[in-house]
């Protein structure tokens, strides 16, 4: 008695496998919420960096992690290779990926001299508002968002596997 295809089988596999939205629900609506929430998501500072990869602007994300990063750093010694990476990598008139920040042209290498874990916080808020009223706004209109949006709503459709299950048994035993 093997029926040629296991009606219970296929839909279970594409509803009772945790997928990366799974762990929190509706992540597009936390993002849409505030960018600090957006922020503290990986899997929303991934989508936020591909979008600003698109706009040319990925550095400003990535200068705000790794300001984060650094104010978390205890050992004095690292903190300052840190301190220096972040300023060769975003701040120093030759920086490879170089952030638009006020009084940009006075920042030299003295600051590294004495290197504190809110050393760049002035420069960290300057780049998060820039994010904030530009950036972020526009990536919440944006394709890659909306997209993401509605695989969310798509996948939420059934809200587990057993009112799938039930769905299916209604279909099978017409």
């Amino acid at each position: 008695m093997h029926s040629l295809s296991d009606p219970g089988g296929d839909i279970h596999s594409s509803d009772g496998s945790p997928s990366s939205s799974h762990q929190n629900p509706k992540s597009t609506a936390k993002w849409a919420a505030s960018l600090e929430n957006l922020l503290e998501d990986p899997e929303g500072v991934k989508r936020f960096r591909e979008f600003l990869k698109k706009e040319f602007s990925e550095e400003n994300v990535l200068f705000w992690l790794a300001c984060e990063d650094f104010k978390k750093t205890q050992d004095k010694k690292q903190m300052q290779e840190k301190a220096k990476e972040i300023y060769m990598t975003f701040l120093s008139s030759k920086a490879s990926s170089q952030v638009n920040v006020e009084g940009q042209s006075r920042l030299n290498e003295k600051i590294l001299e004495e290197p504190h874990p809110l050393m760049f916080q002035k420069l960290q808020d300057q780049i998060f508002n820039l994010m904030k009223y530009d950036s972020y706004s526009r990536f919440l209109k944006s394709d890659l968002f909306l997209k993401h949006k509605r695989t969310e709503e798509e996948e939420e459709d059934p809200p587990d596997a057993q009112t799938a299950a039930k769905r299916a048994s209604r279909i099978y035993n017409t």
